[in-house]
C-alpha cells in the first residue's frame, strides 16, 4: 500500500514538473545573413535578446535561416511567426504565409520585413501592413524622439508617453497606415525630430513606426536597423510585451 502512493507521488511529481517546463507557446524567427550588415548584427541581437527572454519567460524560441520552411507543415507548430531581417522571395512561401496569418496564426515584424514598394507586386501584404506603401527613410541611422500614442495597450503599457529610442534608420509610408480604419498606431515618431537625418532628410509628415493590423494577429515594428536597437531598456520592455501579446492571445 505504502508503495503504491510512493509511486502515485512519484508519478503526479513527475507530470507537474513537465507541465511547469513545458513552453507556453512556440516562436519562430526567420532571418537571413545574406543582407546588409547592419540587417544582419540587428538579427543577430535579436536572437540574443528573444532567446534569453524566452528562457525567462517560458516560451520556445526557435530560428531558422530557411526561407522554404514558410510552408503549413512547419508553421502549424508555431504561434507567432517572426521576420528579423527579411520576407518571403517567392509565391509558394507567400501564400503559405497568408494562409496562417488568416488561419490565426501571430505575426512580429521588424524594420526591412515590412518594407514594400511598387515592385513588391504582393497587394495582400500591402493590405496587411495597412495600405503603407514605403516612400522615404532617414540617413544616416539616428536615435530619435518618439510619442507612445497609447499607454493602455499590451505592447506599449510599459512605455510613458515620450521615449528616446537608440539610433535606427526610420521609415516614412505613404499612404501612412493611420489612414486605414483598421490600423491601431502604438508608436510615432515625434515631430520634435524634423529635420532628422544628413544624406537623407525626415522633414514633414506623420510617420508611425509601431502599429498592429486588427484584422490579424500581427505586428509592425520599424526598429531593426543597426547593433544598437537593445540598448534601450525601455524598448526592450516593448520588444517583450510585444512577442508575449502574439503568443498570449
Amino acid at each position: 500500500m505504502k508503495q503504491a502512493i510512493f509511486l502515485t507521488f512519484v508519478l503526479a511529481t513527475s507530470l507537474a514538473g513537465a507541465s511547469a517546463t513545458k513552453p507556453r507557446f512556440k516562436v519562430i524567427a526567420f532571418y537571413t545573413t545574406t543582407v546588409e550588415p547592419d540587417h544582419v548584427h540587428f538579427a543577430n541581437d535579436a536572437i540574443k535578446y528573444f532567446t534569453q527572454l524566452g528562457q525567462e519567460k517560458n516560451f520556445q524560441f526557435d530560428t531558422t535561416t530557411d526561407w522554404s520552411n514558410l510552408k503549413p507543415e512547419f508553421l502549424k507548430d508555431y504561434k507567432v511567426v517572426m521576420w528579423l531581417n527579411e520576407f518571403p522571395q517567392n509565391q509558394s512561401q507567400r501564400t503559405a504565409f497568408e494562409d496562417y496569418m488568416k488561419g490565426g496564426g501571430a505575426w512580429l515584424g521588424c524594420h526591412v520585413a515590412g518594407y514594400n514598394d511598387k515592385y513588391t507586386k504582393w497587394p495582400w501584404f500591402v493590405d496587411f501592413m495597412g495600405g503603407a506603401i514605403f516612400y522615404t527613410n532617414n540617413w544616416p541611422p539616428l536615435p530619435a524622439k518618439l510619442i507612445v500614442d497609447d499607454n493602455r495597450h499590451p505592447v506599449t503599457r510599459s512605455l510613458p508617453k515620450n521615449y528616446d529610442a537608440p539610433s535606427n534608420e526610420w521609415y516614412m509610408w505613404k499612404p501612412s497606415p493611420r489612414e486605414n480604419k483598421d490600423v491601431k498606431v502604438l508608436v510615432t515618431l515625434n515631430p520634435s525630430n524634423y529635420p532628422l537625418g544628413k544624406k537623407n532628410l525626415l522633414t514633414e509628415g506623420d510617420i508611425p513606426v509601431v502599429w498592429t493590423n486588427t484584422k490579424y494577429r500581427m505586428l509592425y515594428m520599424n526598429m531593426g536597423h543597426g547593433d544598437k536597437i537593445f540598448q534601450s531598456d525601455l524598448q526592450n520592455k516593448m520588444f517583450a510585451d510585444a512577442v508575449m501579446w502574439l503568443g498570449r492571445k
